[in-house]
């Protein structure tokens, strides 16, 4: 029995962070013939040049992962402010305008955009990269209606509370830190990577045809006002 994926080249972004390792295997799982990269995108030509090397690109995962100063509004120097849209949203745009011609061409593509539930709901000394989140977010709405007409769906997860090595890694898991944080999460437990990959993989496959330009919270009801 074939995968959902067999037969489709997909590119995965920063492939051992965040959520790299586990749409990966995921994937691989499914058929797919996966192109788990790890060069640096801060790097203006490195979007194009992966492109260029990856060839016929079906499904893009951009799965960009930055490290939060978490420092006050009045803290947060140029250098923290920049740094944070030179990983996260500067190598989207690269990433997007480097595969949309072909996938246009052939009417027919799909990009998943990585990002974070920190773009819906405020979260103090989280302002550069809360900003650099909900920058991506806008840009897949706007990206997303853009290239709908040429059957290509853009669409982004903003998760969070889900387990990965950047963010959530098990070493964090049992701190009172995030304890605490855990008590504002109607859920009451944090995602497993898998299921997280899972969803990503409903939107890289042909049931999805119809998202456009969507942004799904996944993070267990934490931006749902009680």
């Amino acid at each position: 029995m074939s995968g959902r994926l067999e037969g489709k080249r997909v590119v995965i972004t920063q492939a051992t962070a965040f959520m790299g390792p586990a749409i990966t295997e995921v994937f691989s799982e499914e058929g797919a013939d996966v192109v788990a990269d790890d060069r640096d995108l801060t790097q203006p030509a490195a979007a194009q040049q992966l492109v260029d090397e990856a060839g016929k690109i079906d499904v893009l995962i951009a799965n960009l992962a930055g490290v939060n100063p978490k420092t006050a509004v009045t803290d947060t120097t140029d250098e923290d402010w920049s740094e944070m849209f030179d990983v996260m949203v500067h190598p989207l745009h690269r990433l997007i305008r480097a595969v949309m011609p072909q996938m246009i061409e052939r009417r027919q593509g799909k990009i998943i955009v990585m990002g974070s539930v920190s773009a819906l709901r405020g979260m103090p000394n989280w302002s550069a990269y809360s900003a650099a989140r909900g920058a991506q977010l806008a840009y897949v709405q706007a990206v997303g209606v853009e290239a709908a007409a040429n059957n290509v769906q853009v669409n982004a997860l903003a998760q969070g509370f889900v387990e990965n090595p950047s963010y959530f890694p098990p070493e964090y898991v049992e701190t009172p830190e995030l304890q605490e944080r855990m008590k504002s999460v109607p859920a009451g437990r944090l995602a497993t990577a898998r299921e997280d990959a899972l969803f990503v993989l409903f939107l890289a496959g042909d049931e999805s045809d119809f998202f456009v330009g969507q942004v799904f919270p996944f993070a267990g009801g934490w931006t749902v006002k009680n």
